[in-house]
């Protein structure tokens, strides 16, 4: 504290306690030497005099190479350029050297900063992106849907919000269109040795900070929480019996309805109408989900004593006190964070993802935060395509987070667990990969080899769940394996044409679809095997494809389809490998 001239003794244990431990994917450090087991004995080993000879003898000859080597002339050694004369291979004695030469390129001339603005799924920004890196340039991308407080910046030195826009230390250079220009014009070299030899100005857009959210990003906090505050300690929480059931960690309606009539000095209506308040926006739950909130002996608990909550991965000890967001707004923000990590850290064609760099991000940190206000969101404001989208979206967001959080899916227990134990809870309930897919999105049917469906009668996410399957959903969840489709991120007004764009983006892979004219034989994903209930039998699957394959594949199934014979329909095996 500042001002506070005392020095309290630091406890080792607790500070050891409070270190980050790095990644499990990462490698792990090198212990330094003469400081692993072996390190008594290796010490008392150099103590000896045999080892002091050794020590001797090896440091006179590394002194007799190291003058040998510089005394060398041209004849002596045996030089091969490797690339652009940085590296040099000679052979000296049987003994081969690798000398790196100084690069002495522009990039070690240029001291400067070139920054660039851009937004989430913007192909401008994609090019300049991929021009930069092609040219092997250092830049900051300063991504306005990422950090919002930065579009103000935009704004203010530019004069507008449209992006990209370019600089080369703190002047403006311009879009995509003035750097083509520049390339085209051959100028861009001169402008780059002219603007960037300086070292950057402090008056150059700042590069991001890690690790701080914008004061834009803090939310109201609702007013019901200071209730549930007070209440959750007048209640009294245990387990009770009712239906031949235990449930626990539960209360009465009438036990809340005393302890709001006692806090809030009011009249038991006006308890009654909270009670319902405090259940609306998913504060608390009824034990079966059989009401919403009656007065007398049903049985409540709250969100945070529900039992999925420990497997829920954006709950962090506490329930999001803050008003719930609009639903749409934090679908487009969640869309736009994972859209600027697959910008960063996929390849270009999204079959490939750098997870230790996605987890180690700032869009990643950011995207965790967000998926907290999802606790208590109302999903039933969102339309028909804002619902797909976003389940779409929230599908392939969470595969990406379980493969950070609990590991890669191998074998079929670890599946199992990662489909469908791995949670979000959202809007008050558990969601899974598994309740997403087969529950929303596919109107509650039975998954691959199991006789349940995800949601039984009377849950309450049944009032989210599609009337009708669109078969093109399967081309847009990506499950982190290399058989799935690519992993993408959907926006509502386009998520239809995206769906059937990844549906003939799927059927081009070899391992999704090919034709066999000689053996009259189509290999399909198996994908299309597990779920011929959307489908249909294997005709009516082979006609519904034709009109998502290139003109190649096309013709060939055409020719089988249409002279009447035999069609042999052969399921290839699924890649379950990491798609990294």
């Amino acid at each position: 504290m500042e001002g506070d001239n005392t020095k309290p003794q630091k406890n080792t244990d607790s500070v050891l306690t409070m270190m980050i431990q790095p990644h499990s994917q990462l490698p792990k450090p090198e212990p330094p030497p003469f400081h692993s087991k072996e390190a008594p004995a290796q010490a008392q080993a150099l103590d000896s005099p045999t080892a002091a000879s050794i020590g001797k003898f090896i440091n006179s000859f590394s002194a007799a190479l190291t003058k040998r080597i510089s005394s060398l002339t041209n004849d002596d050694v045996e030089e091969d350029v490797i690339k652009n004369d940085v590296v040099t291979e000679f052979n000296l004695l049987g003994l081969k050297v690798t000398k790196s030469l100084k690069n002495s390129n522009r990039d070690h001339q240029l001291r400067g900063r070139i920054t660039f603005f851009s937004r989430s799924n913007c192909r401008d920004c994609g090019a300049v992106r991929s021009f930069l890196r092609e040219k092997d340039l250092y830049y900051v991308e300063i991504n306005v849907d990422v950090y919002p407080a930065r579009e103000k910046e935009l704004v203010e030195r530019t004069g507008g919000s449209a992006v990209p826009q370019i600089f080369f230390n703190e002047k403006l250079i311009g879009g995509l269109v003035v750097l083509n220009s520049l390339r085209n014009g051959g100028m861009l070299e001169k402008k780059l040795e002219e603007i960037l030899v300086g070292k950057c100005p402090d008056d150059a857009p700042a590069p991001p900070v890690y690790g701080f959210d914008e004061a834009d990003d803090a939310a109201e906090v609702d007013e019901m929480a200071a209730v549930v505050k007070v209440v959750r300690q007048k209640v009294p929480i245990q387990d009770r019996i009712t239906k031949m059931k235990i449930v626990r960690n539960c209360f009465s309606g009438a036990e809340l309805v005393e302890a709001l009539i006692h806090h809030l000095d009011c009249g038991r209506r006006k308890a009654i109408e909270i009670g319902k308040q405090l259940a609306t926006k998913h504060f608390i739950h009824h034990v079966f989900g059989e009401n919403e909130f009656e007065d007398g002996n049903h049985f409540y608990r709250f969100l945070e004593h529900e039992a999925f909550i420990p497997k829920c991965h954006n709950f962090r000890g506490t329930v999001n006190d803050c008003e719930p967001k609009d639903a749409a707004a934090v679908s487009q923000r969640l869309t736009s964070l994972m859209s600027a990590i697959l910008e960063s850290y996929a390849s270009d064609d999204r079959t490939h993802l750098d997870y230790i760099g996605i987890s180690n991000s700032e869009e990643f940190r950011r995207y965790v935060n967000l998926v907290e206000d999802l606790q208590r969101i109302n999903l039933l404001t969102l339309s028909e395509n804002e619902k797909l989208a976003f389940f779409l979206n929230l599908y392939n967001g969470m595969a990406i987070h379980g493969v950070i959080r609990i590991g890669h899916p191998g074998g079929m227990i670890d599946r199992r667990s990662f489909f469908s134990e791995f949670m979000y809870v959202v809007g008050g309930y558990p969601y899974s990969l598994n309740s997403i897919k087969n529950g929303i999105l596919r109107s509650n049917r039975r998954p691959p080899f199991s006789l349940i469906k995800p949601f039984s009668g009377g849950d309450k996410r049944l009032e989210l769940v599609f009337p009708k399957v669109n078969q093109l959903i399967h081309f847009g969840t990506c499950n982190a394996t290399r058989g799935s489709p690519s992993v993408k991120f959907f926006s509502p007004k386009s998520v239809e044409s995206d769906l059937r764009y990844a549906a003939r983006e799927f059927f081009q892979r070899d391992d999704a679809m090919q034709v066999d004219l000689a053996k009259r034989t189509v290999y399909l994903s198996r994908i299309v095997k597990w779920y011929t209930a959307d489908f249909g039998q294997e005709k009516e699957i082979l006609k519904w494809i034709i009109n998502y394959l290139d003109a190649s594949k096309a013709g060939l199934l055409t020719h089988l389809l249409s002279d009447g014979g035999p069609i042999h329909v052969v399921y290839q095996n699924f890649d379950w490998s990491l798609n990294s």
